[in-house]
């Protein structure tokens, strides 16, 4: 209970004046009690006579395997600088947690396998991911790929391209932020070798209908049967993580792959 504002005021004004003022109470003073203090893990507290601190440790050091645009020495991207060796180099935008760079490179230890991926959370699982098998021809860059591919990659630089289940951005006003737009599709067709390949596979229809339009309009690409479905035998059996989450969903897929025409 608060004391009554007379009495209140009496007190402040004695404190004030250097002498202390009982306020006169009708009844007691219920004392509050303390206070619980409670330790944050983001703000650390020292506490008298010993230190505590709580902070996350450092980052793991996941070079080479894990990359920002900072770590990258002036464009263009010189492969044998990258990955010790003159292997032919495909390029996975949207690389995501990895799966497909790590299936990828399992399978094909004669190819380089470069991820591009903005989020870098989700960058530095799949960088741990390779760290985990040691696979010397995979390469995971946290960066946004609408900078990187424009500055860093020569023309003709990459055996091909995968863009496999880029977001949607399901509202129309965001639709803007799409990965595939005219200029991207030209930028695949500059940095692809003659006779390379472009992948792209998505569970949104829609999307679908956009991605294959805009490829069909570009004339360094000619329109390839799409891949048949896999049959997995295992969780880590699916192309991508997303593939497998839509799939155990009963979700449909829709697969289309292009070649980049000679001349164009």
């Amino acid at each position: 209970m608060k004391p009554p504002e007379a009495s209140f005021a009496a007190f402040v004004a004695g404190n004030a004046a250097g002498r202390a003022v009982e306020p006169s109470l009708s009844r007691p003073a219920r004392r509050r009690p303390a206070r619980e203090t409670r330790v944050s893990v983001l703000e650390p507290l020292d506490l008298p006579g010993q230190i505590c601190d709580m902070r996350s440790p450092p980052p793991a050091d996941l070079s080479p395997w894990f990359l920002t645009a900072d770590d990258l020495p002036g464009p263009p991207l010189r492969w044998a600088e990258l990955f010790g060796n003159d292997n032919p180099v495909e390029l996975e935008v949207g690389s995501g947690r990895g799966l497909f760079l790590v299936r990828a490179a399992q399978l094909h230890p004669d190819r380089n396998f470069i991820g591009i991926e903005y989020d870098y959370k989700e960058a530095r699982r799949a960088a741990r991911r390779v760290l985990k098998r040691e696979l010397p021809n995979v390469r995971v860059l946290g960066a946004n790929a609408r900078t990187v591919i424009p500055k860093y990659i020569d023309r003709g630089a990459v055996a091909a391209v995968h863009v496999y289940f880029p977001d949607p951005w399901w509202k129309r006003r965001h639709r803007k932020r799409r990965i595939f737009n005219p200029e991207f599709v030209a930028e695949i067709a500059r940095i692809l070798v003659s006779g390379g390949f472009l992948h792209s596979w998505t569970d949104v229809e829609e999307y679908f209908q956009v991605i294959t339009g805009l490829v069909a309009a570009n004339p360094a690409f000619a329109e390839l049967p799409p891949p048949a479905e896999g049959d997995p035998q295992h969780d880590m059996d699916y192309h991508t993580s997303f593939e497998r989450k839509k799939r155990k969903l009963g979700l449909p897929i829709y697969r289309a792959c292009w070649t980049r025409t000679a001349g164009q």
